[in-house]
């Protein structure tokens, strides 16, 4: 108990909360974006996959680190693209579509690093992101300012989603996209911007890991951190702010279970630590996911004219 009060008293402990739940929150943004849309988007893996490559390989190239995180968004934005063009335009599985996708751009990237990089066994390096000590706010002045953009993202995509006609237009098509269609609204079009939106910001959550969080790109540096945003949209009930909240969660779980592994006994094997924080988010996720509401239309094909 007294290890548990030491560790939670620990200012780096919350820092490393913040760090750890930045991708997850950009990665969760994404997805929430495509699913408000009614499109489920399980490329989100290989998008952030994807990103993480070219976003550090565009560093590494000799380009700054903003530019970086564009390519890496773009990235995305690119992915996203032929995501919607097989789920929107052609009405194909979401889900093969969406596992396609993470499949291809996982490969690719893998591809493109052996290729750039033949004889290397160490991951080459690269000056990521400092943090802003110039900013006077504990914690968050330890962070990066891709951290500063996520938190920012949640209040920007909230206010857009709930007070703006784009916003409006967006959850329309995902709740009845045949009442869209009679109010004027271009379905295939909002989804599809929805989708590639999402996309990039998935792409940029790909990059804080290569471009803040890590200094370089290896494989599996990803870890799952793609699904565990899909769940993280339930959990949020399709809501911004949620969506900050389950990330803070999980990654508070993650975290902890890194610190209680340094400070074990060796009663307890190191693998309970490791599923902690996936034990008690499924748990979570239970008891808030019977009464989320999900978005009607969420994985229905639409096609422009059909009632």
């Amino acid at each position: 108990m007294s290890d548990m009060m030491d560790i939670l008293a620990n200012a780096s402990f919350w820092v490393a909360v913040l760090r750890t739940a930045t991708p997850l929150l950009l990665g969760t943004l994404g997805v929430l974006l495509c699913e408000r849309a009614g499109v489920l988007n399980l490329g989100i893996e290989g998008i952030m996959v994807a990103g993480a490559f070219t976003g550090w390989l565009t560093v590494y190239a000799g380009h700054g680190l903003w530019m970086g995180v564009l390519v890496a968004a773009l990235t995305g934005a690119v992915l996203g693209s032929l995501h919607a063009w097989l789920t929107v335009g052609l009405a194909l599985s979401q889900h093969v579509s969406g596992l396609g996708i993470t499949m291809l751009a996982t490969a690719l990237s893998y591809y493109g690093y052996r290729v750039s990089f033949p004889k290397v066994n160490t991951p080459p390096t690269i000056t990521p992101f400092e943090a802003m000590d110039w900013l006077p706010i504990p914690i968050l002045g330890d962070q990066t300012a891709l951290t500063l953009l996520a938190l920012l993202l949640v209040p920007l995509l909230a206010w857009v989603l709930f007070r703006t006609p784009l916003g409006l237009a967006v959850r329309m098509v995902g709740e009845n996209p045949q009442a869209a269609e009679g109010q004027g609204v271009a379905v295939m079009a909002v989804r599809s911007g929805a989708i590639i939106a999402g996309s990039a910001l998935m792409g940029v959550a790909g990059a804080f890991l290569t471009l803040s969080a890590f200094n370089a790109f290896f494989f599996n540096m990803v870890n799952g951190r793609g699904w565990i945003c899909v769940a993280l949209v339930v959990f949020a009930s399709w809501r911004p702010g949620k969506a900050l909240l389950g990330a803070l969660l999980f990654a508070f779980f993650d975290a902890l279970q890194l610190r209680l592994q340094q400070s074990g006994d060796g009663l307890v094997p190191y693998q309970f630590y490791l599923m902690l924080p996936y034990l008690l988010s499924i748990l979570a996720l239970v008891l808030v996911a019977r009464k989320a509401a999900y978005p009607q239309a969420l994985m229905k094909p639409y096609r422009k004219g059909e009632r």
